[in-house]
């Protein structure tokens, strides 16, 4: 069997295509951005309009509180199932995107929610959010 007597070179790594591209993508971002300069400079005349103040930001969700004997409260006052709807169709259209969140009590009955639920759907909300509140699980307890 033949003995190797000679050595085999060791691998050089070639950076002339490496440096190729990073020279290629210097003159690109550079033609790039001269571009972009000649555009702002272009003598073109914009359309004007008059000046408007900041546009209003979108108001917070209404709270609809419902009470354990059903009775329902919007904004702190007592109201019926026919006036949180007629409240909500003028706040519906006041701004489209209006939002309410309903927070029913846990010992009343889930056909109240469900009622002022109705209500708001018949109003014409579609952001409704529902409260709760993650309950705290005694130690020795499984948790469900």
């Amino acid at each position: 069997m033949p003995l190797k007597t000679h050595q085999d070179e060791q691998p050089a790594l070639n950076l002339t295509p490496m440096i190729d591209v990073v020279f290629l993508l210097i003159i690109f971002f550079m033609v790039g951005t001269k571009f972009a300069e000649w555009e702002s400079k272009l003598t073109l005349k914009v359309p004007q309009v008059k000046q408007a103040g900041a546009l209003a930001p979108a108001p917070e969700k209404r709270v609809i509180n419902v009470y354990r004997d059903g009775q329902i409260a919007i904004d702190r006052e007592m109201v019926t199932v026919e006036e949180l709807a007629q409240r909500l169709a003028a706040l519906k259209q006041q701004y489209s995107g209006a939002g309410v969140l309903v927070r029913g009590d846990s010992e009343g009955a889930f056909q109240h929610v469900a009622t002022v639920l109705g209500a708001c759907r018949d109003a014409g909300i579609a952001d409704l959010g529902i409260s709760v509140r993650v309950a705290q699980h005694e130690a020795g307890q499984p948790h469900r």
